[in-house]
């Protein structure tokens, strides 16, 4: 068998990534947020270790930045199991999956990030090694050609994804444990700011604290990012406590609101109002207007939009809300929905 390419492991990280890795807890109480899933995950991990037995597959889903990588971790520490990590876009050829199953040691827990994005080849060749721990491998060319069945110690293969309607219908059924993460709220934003600053080392008042957490987007990964860069300005402009004074300048500075929209989402919605009269406007046009993908538009940039009532999607397109307008401080058409405008900040 042709040996894989090594670097198809995520060995060499950036400074973003080992400061997300800092932070990241190791067990399950030690993970903010996400209650129901962490009492299920308890559960499945205990009882997979009273088998003395591999967990079951398990399949997470969830926006970006919710801790779907954090999580897989967390399961790998508490099994006690090796951790081997890799992405879909990575896995080019069938030797690169064969050579990371092969190289795997009993129990070892095996996470493919963006699992939506496998190749069909390599997706056919983990639904036997999910199932049976085996590995189908042709050896020889043309008739000389003949299938060996290469044996696997038992692992947990952990897929994650923020397009699960793209995951193949037999991939996933092969999959026994199936989580869906959701958006944080503000107090369990405030949670995780809280354990970082600790984590750090980082003073930060409790009215601090809330303004970023408000600002967050209910992402955990957004909110660390925000703690970071305001301890900057408070270590430059200030004396290195962060105030909501530091909080409202960096945020300022940054070209982030009251509610976490940044320069981009506020284009969005004013591109909608100023090119579509508002809208309805379909998700190509939308996205040429602006100049990003669609896959970009639909994953990253709507999901907030929607959750904060400033966008909705309709049969005929996207259209803003009249709580758009009054965030952007425009008059909405017809009469103003001014009930709505206590849910702005």
């Amino acid at each position: 068998m042709e040996e894989f390419d090594e670097g198809i492991l995520n060995n060499e990280l950036r400074d973003d990534e080992q400061f997300e890795i800092r932070l990241r807890p190791q067990r399950l109480e030690e993970f903010q947020g996400q209650a129901p899933v962490k009492d299920n995950l308890k559960v499945f991990v205990t009882a997979a270790r009273g088998r003395q037995s591999a967990l079951d597959h398990v399949f997470l889903s969830g926006p970006p930045g919710l801790g779907k990588t954090t999580l897989a971790g967390i399961l790998a520490h508490e099994m006690g199991a090796e951790f081997k990590v890799t992405s879909a876009p990575a896995l080019e050829k069938p030797k690169d999956l064969a050579g990371l199953l092969t190289s795997m040691s009993e129990g070892t827990l095996f996470f493919i990030d963006e699992i939506h994005r496998l190749r069909p080849a390599i997706e056919e060749m983990l639904y036997i090694a999910m199932e049976d721990y085996e590995l189908d491998w042709i050896i020889g060319q043309g008739p000389a050609a003949r299938n060996i069945r290469i044996p696997l110690p038992p692992f947990t293969l952990v897929g994650a994804t923020t397009k699960p309607g793209k995951v193949a219908g037999p991939l996933y059924s092969r999959f026994g444990i199936t989580v869906r993460l959701e958006l944080y709220s503000e107090e369990e934003i405030e949670l995780v700011l809280h354990r970082s600053a600790k984590l750090l080392g980082i003073e930060c008042s409790e009215a601090a604290v809330n303004m970023l957490a408000r600002s967050a987007r209910g992402t955990p990964r957004v909110a660390n990012r925000l703690l970071r860069r305001v301890r900057d300005f408070a270590e430059v402009l200030h004396d290195g406590t962060i105030q909501v004074s530091i909080v409202e300048q960096a945020l300022q500075r940054l070209l982030i609101d009251s509610i976490g929209l940044e320069h981009h989402d506020r284009e969005i919605l004013k591109t909608i109002i100023r090119n579509y009269a508002g809208g309805p406007v379909g998700a190509e046009t939308l996205a040429i207007s602006i100049g990003e993908s669609i896959d970009t538009l639909e994953d990253f940039y709507e999901p907030y939009l929607i959750r904060s009532g400033l966008l909705k999607r309709t049969p005929r397109g996207r259209m803003v809300t009249p709580r758009a307008y009054t965030h952007l401080g425009l008059e909405p058409p017809g009469t103003p929905d001014n009930g709505n405008e206590q849910l702005l900040f």
